[in-house]
């Protein structure tokens, strides 16, 4: 679980990024899911977006793709979502 302080140094780490991934229409899926898992694990942190075209509630669709990737949901703003799990192998993002 991530405190206060750390949200706010990963949100500012983070404001920079452009979204790597889209949710669509047909929602989350296990390959998007992999696929997520395997940039967490390269890059740490990173930006999701939700397009226009998805009824989905952009809160719970941010609660599933943090839960089922195993990784930390930093923020959601607009139709926008960063997520950030520690890597094992690569880890670059010192967390104060």
């Amino acid at each position: 679980m991530l405190t206060g302080k750390q949200k706010r140094f990963l949100r500012s780490e983070a404001h920079h990024l452009t979204p790597i991934f889209q949710v669509g229409k047909g929602g989350t899926n296990d390959h998007l899911i992999r696929h997520i898992e395997e940039a967490l694990e390269v890059r740490e942190l990173i930006k999701v977006s939700i397009l226009n075209n998805n009824d989905d509630d952009r809160y719970e669709v941010a609660k599933e793709l943090s839960e089922r990737s195993g990784a930390e949901l930093v923020q959601v703003i607009g139709k926008t979502i960063v997520l950030y799990k520690e890597s094992r192998d690569n880890k670059q993002i010192q967390l104060p």
